[in-house]
């Protein structure tokens, strides 16, 4: 039987039924206060993976034969080859081996699988190159947008993340450490590129271009008040600045004996009077400090270098880009700082490693490919 309800009735449900409304909005209101206070940023943009409808050929450039013109000695009057540039390896050329990357960074090569990681950092991925049949892969998505990659004495992948802003560890079960997200309790910038010591330290840089914007990382306000370089003790895992004087310190890397450590500044990109160069500096490995710091050699602006390696004769290798296109690729110097030659590549350059069975195959990440050269000298045997 149904009761119809009085007026009085139907109005002192109404009032009810609104404050509970009310009480229901007010509740959902602080619900989403809370949620929104809470929301964290993706774990690495999302990016979009490149879609070429006519993709760059592999295989060695146009135009090689040999000699390969993409070779060029700055000594002509000497003889080429072994004594003149030691990027001549024979009957070789310039090769490219993978392509479809938005901006191909940090290359490092695992010679236990004989394949070579890399960064595509705006589709924030790390990819897998295999050298034994060329297969290319995914390694890691989403990869926090990681930069630069390096591989400790015991095989483990190292990686300087944008997004994250810190300096991670791959352990050999597939889990990750963070070996380095702050320095006196803030965040770092943006850990770009790292090296590691025989002693098990590593090395590494922090400019602030993965907080710039949300391309290759997720725009932030910076926190340390400098663009450092630290050093990360392997016992106590502690970490202390070593030089604070960079305007944007980037591409790392020890000479072969570690007597020596090498850093570009690229602070050239944030302002015309700023360097763009690479420094060296003499290592204490005891103190965990550095010394003597001066600069070795000078890039032609409106270029800059970005990543650099050594080979075992203590040859310096480092990339170039972003000004004359004649000057995109590698440039080789001696110990001292003279210019031995150049890899011409067809794209801006950012970051290269020594690869292959006997670590003289040369993978230099160029833009949006991945290109190789066989050489006649061998990569360092630290990395």
């Amino acid at each position: 039987m149904t009761i119809p309800l009085t007026l009085p009735h139907r109005q002192t449900l109404n009032r009810r039924n609104i404050i509970k409304g009310a009480a229901a909005l007010s509740a959902t209101a602080v619900s989403m206060k809370f949620a929104s206070a809470e929301t964290l940023p993706p774990f690495g943009q999302t990016g979009s993976p490149t879609r070429l409808t006519d993709p760059l050929p592999l295989g060695p450039l146009p135009g090689s034969r040999y000699p390969d013109s993409h070779l060029e000695s700055a000594h002509p009057k000497v003889v080429f080859g072994p004594a003149g540039f030691p990027a001549f390896a024979g009957t070789m050329a310039v090769e490219r081996v993978a392509t479809g990357f938005r901006w191909a960074e940090g290359p490092v090569y695992f010679p236990a699988g004989r394949y070579v990681l890399f960064s595509d950092i705006p589709n924030n991925r790390i990819m897998r190159f295999s050298e034994d049949d060329g297969h290319l892969s995914v390694y890691r998505q989403p990869s926090m947008n990681s930069n630069g990659n390096t591989i400790d004495r015991e095989g483990r992948l190292i990686t300087c993340e944008h997004s994250g802003r810190r300096v991670t560890r791959t352990e050999l079960d597939g889990s990750i450490t963070i070996i380095a997200d702050k320095y006196n309790g803030k965040k770092l910038n943006s850990p770009n590129d790292a090296v590691v010591a025989s002693d098990g330290s590593i090395w590494f840089t922090d400019p602030a271009y993965g907080i710039g914007g949300y391309y290759e990382g997720v725009k932030a306000a910076q926190e340390q008040e400098k663009h450092n370089v630290y050093r990360v003790d392997p016992k106590s895992g502690d970490i202390k600045v070593v030089v604070d004087d960079f305007v944007e310190p980037n591409g790392i890397a020890f000479s072969p004996d570690e007597k020596k450590l090498y850093v570009i500044d690229t602070g050239f990109t944030d302002g015309p009077d700023n360097p763009s160069h690479i420094r060296v500096f003499d290592v204490d490995h005891a103190a965990g400090k550095l010394s003597n710091g001066k600069v070795f050699a000078e890039m032609p602006k409106p270029s800059i270098t970005d990543g650099v390696r050594a080979d075992r004769d203590g040859r310096i290798w480092c990339s170039v880009g972003w000004g004359d296109p004649k000057e995109d690729g590698v440039r080789c110097y001696t110990a001292d700082g003279d210019l031995l030659g150049k890899i011409h590549i067809p794209e801006t350059v950012a970051n290269l490693c020594f690869g292959g069975q006997q670590r003289n195959r040369l993978y230099i990440c160029g833009s949006t490919s991945l290109y190789a050269v066989y050489t006649s000298v061998q990569g360092a045997l630290k990395p």
